[in-house]
């Protein structure tokens, strides 16, 4: 075998573990539309934006708590307030949302995902 074929491989390799590894998130992943988030709050749910603060500047929702993704196991015991209500994440388009929900069901909480991020919400 070839230095080319083993690196073509290896590149195979690891698009297969990232395809799988992202197939595998979102089926244990709790997604809501933009509508049922809506309903979910009006119950009692909370919404938490984990964009940067300089995307939260332009837009955000009403009464959304702000948590960065990258800030968020750092950050995640100003949550436990809220440890007996879920929490639905949201983000741009829905990735980084997801990447939060599921720390958050790791440490315990009831988290889902604003599925498509806050143009979602807009709607």
């Amino acid at each position: 075998m070839t230095a080319e074929q083993i690196v073509f491989y290896i590149i195979i390799g690891l698009i297969l573990i990232v395809y799988v590894r992202r197939q595998l998130l979102a089926r244990a992943q709790v997604n809501y539309s933009g509508e049922e988030a809506k309903r979910r709050v009006e119950s009692g749910s909370i919404m938490l934006d984990v964009r940067t603060a300089s995307e939260r500047a332009s837009s955000s929702i009403p009464k959304s708590i702000h948590i960065p993704v990258q800030e968020l196991s750092a950050r995640i015991e100003e949550l436990e307030k809220f440890r007996g209500r879920e929490i639905i994440c949201y983000c741009a388009s829905g990735n980084r949302s997801v990447s939060a929900a599921l720390k958050l069901k790791k440490a315990g909480f009831k988290a889902g995902n604003l599925k498509g991020g806050i143009r979602a919400w807009k709607i």
